[in-house]
Order: C-alpha cells, then sequence, then structure tokens
C-alpha cells in the first residue's frame, strides 16, 4: 500500500496501460474531489468509480512453522483518461489491478504474482460493498462481516477469511485524510485492524491450515501527491494488546524532512481515536538494505516516534521489495515486521516504502 494502504500507492499510478489509454483521451474526465463528509457503511465498503483510484490493501502474519510467514493481498481501481460518454463495452474506462506475495523467512525473499485488466465482464468492483474480481482472483465482504479472498497465484495459493475482532477505524478526521499541506491533497480512509485470520495455503503440492491476524485498509482518492514529494513512509500495526497503530510520512524530494505526516493509536476496547499533529511524528532509519535488482536503498527497519512514545520496526526479512512495473508502475517494499517499544516486542505488521528506487509521480 499507504497495499501497497496507507498510503497512496495507486495516486503514483504510471502504468503502461494507464499512459496508453491516456494517450487515445483528449480531456481528463471530472474526477470527484476528497471533501470531508461522513462515510457511510455498507456502501462505503464498495467501489467508488468517480474518483480516480481506490485500493483495498490487506497484509498479515500466519503463523506457520518452523517460522511465521507475512502475506499481502492488494486490489486497485484506476479510473482512466478514457471519454466516459464512450459506449463500448471495450473501452478501458476502469483498470483493476491486483498484487499477491507471501513473505517467507526460509526462502529470503518474496513469492509474487500480479493482475491487471480493464473493468468489465468477469473483472468487476462492485459498488454496494467489498467484492473485487480479477482473473480468478477474489476479495470480498460477506453478509456477516468477514472477509474472504481466493488467490491462486504463480507460486501459491491462499484462501482465507477474516473476521473484525473490533469496530472500523476512520483514519484522520473521521475517514478525511489529509496527505499533504494542502487540503486538497486528502483521501478517504478506513482501516478494519486485528482481523483473525484463517487460511488454506498450497505451496508445490502442500497445503496448510493456518492462523494469523490481518489488517486491511481501503481508500480512495482522486489527489496526487505534492509536486515535492518523493514517497511516503507507512506502518499499520497490530499490538499483542489489542491496540491499532497507524503512522505514516510523506518525504520530500529535496531534503531528509517529512513534508507531511500522522499517526492514529486506537487502544482496545476505545470508541475514540488518539491522532497526532504532524509535529509529534518523527521517522528516523536503524538499518538499510539495497537491492541487488534496483539499486534503491531501503530503510528497511526504522525508530518512529509518536507523541512520547517511541517504536522500533525489525524486518522478517531484508529483501521484501516488489517489482510492480508491469501493472501499477512502481517498484517498493513491502516488508512484514515486528514491532518493538522500549526494547520488547509489542506487535506485528508490515512496513511500506515507496519512491525510492524514483520519485513518483503521475
Amino acid at each position: 500500500m499507504l497495499r501497497a494502504r496507507r498510503s497512496l500507492l495507486l495516486a503514483a499510478l504510471a502504468t503502461p496501460a494507464a499512459r496508453s489509454v491516456a494517450q487515445t483521451a483528449h480531456d481528463e474526465p471530472a474526477y470527484a474531489k476528497v471533501t470531508p463528509r461522513p462515510l457511510v457503511f455498507p456502501r462505503d465498503h464498495g467501489a467508488h468509480p468517480e474518483y480516480r483510484i481506490e485500493w483495498w490493501y490487506l497484509t498479515g502474519w500466519l503463523d506457520a512453522q518452523p517460522q511465521p510467514l507475512g502475506f499481502q493481498i492488494t486490489f486497485f481501481r484506476s479510473r482512466t483518461p478514457i471519454d466516459p460518454a464512450n459506449p463500448s463495452r471495450f473501452a478501458a474506462h476502469q483498470l483493476l489491478i491486483a498484487h499477491a506475495a507471501l513473505a517467507d523467512p526460509a526462502r529470503g525473499g518474496l513469492l509474487h504474482d500480479q493482475r491487471i485488466a480493464r473493468a468489465g465482464f468477469s473483472v468487476t468492483a462492485d459498488e454496494r460493498d467489498t467484492d473485487v474480481r480479477l482473473d480468478g482472483w477474489r476479495f470480498r465482504r460477506e453478509a456477516d462481516g468477514r472477509y474472504t479472498a481466493t488467490i491462486a497465484a504463480a507460486s501459491f495459493e491462499l484462501a482465507f477469511d477474516a473476521e473484525p475482532t473490533q469496530p472500523l477505524l476512520l483514519q484522520g478526521d473521521r475517514g478525511f485524510s489529509r496527505k499533504g499541506p494542502r487540503a486538497e491533497q486528502s483521501s478517504h480512509y478506513y482501516s478494519q485492524p486485528q482481523l483473525a485470520v484463517r487460511a488454506r495455503l498450497t505451496r508445490e503440492g502442500r497445503s496448510a491450515t493456518l492462523s494469523g491476524r490481518a489488517w486491511l485498509d481501503h481508500e480512495w482518492s482522486s489527489t496526487v501527491l505534492d509536486a515535492n514529494a518523493a514517497g511516503w513512509d507507512w506502518i499499520g500495526m497490530n499490538l499483542d494488546d489489542g491496540t491499532a497503530l497507524t503512522a505514516f510520512q510523506i518525504r520530500r524530494k529535496t531534503d531528509a524532512h517529512a513534508l507531511y505526516a500522522y499517526a492514529a493509536l486506537r487502544a482496545p476496547g476505545a470508541t475514540t481515536v488518539q491522532v497526532f499533529a504532524p509535529d509529534a511524528v518523527r521517522f528516523a532509519s536503524l538499518a538499510t538494505w539495497r537491492s541487488p535488482r534496483t539499486g534503491a536503498t531501503y530503510p528497511v527497519a526504522q525508530r518512529i516516534d509518536i507523541g512520547a512514545r517511541r517504536f522500533e520496526t525489525q524486518p522478517l526479512f531484508a529483501d521484501q521489495e516488489l517489482d510492480t512495473r508491469a501493472t501499477s508502475g512502481t517498484v517498493y517494499w513491502e516488508g512484514a515486521s515486528r514491532l518493538r517499544e522500549s526494547g520488547k516486542p509489542v506487535g506485528r505488521g508490515y512496513l511500506e516504502l515507496t519512491g525510492y528506487v524514483a520519485p513518483l509521480t503521475l
């Protein structure tokens, strides 16, 4: 997310398919603008095709033996510049993109697959509730609130249900999430932390039933990043005591200072979210890893100061870089990571790092 969610991963979309349709469009459509409004459910679980970009971003840990596994399942929707009045069923008004990754420390690398197709026929994103389908992959929200997914990737198959154990977490100001110094640099954004996962994982002809915890982000926007933004660092962490922690910074191109930052903490059983001002959130690198494929250097372990608290992330392993240039036009680091506080392990989740190969542009 900010999945790659949490972010504005698809705010940087520059896919070959998107560029192709853009070249045939004369004028960009009037994308819907993000303004503060109450989110309405179940409608806002569904797709919002009037906006430029949207994603459902699920990351989590599975308690496998002898070592745990990380997983990422992401579905993106992108509205193209094709004239909305074009009546052809083959016109690429909407693109759907999906990424799937399994982080296995025994391999020291990711098993990864990706898909892209224009919406239509069997490629759909339902507007009534979460139900996204692409090339046999499916992610949906059931009537009882559970999320289910079926992913038949090239090197693994993953089928799971993820049951909410807590209420939705509305990010920012009741779901209106700032991503930069100007109000229009915003998204509608909510999370579903502390999902209880039951999964069936098949690899190399062997299947296993596993359990774990996951985090879902759903976000939609029409706004590009600030012109001075290089990318972002983001975490979504399920703490062992039930706390949910979100934090991100939008990095500048020109220096090491954050262009914008945000953090939110919700204690277990709490009905309110503690939101921190940008100047109360600070990211600092603790360890880096250089990709032998792209040459990018990523801060894969970070210290994150949030108010008076100090957290540290530790990757499950270093090489969790995803090259998705064939679909989303980006390379990013999406890593299963442990969370520590005062030298003790306190939780698990994901760290996302974008804009390290090249600044993100639309």
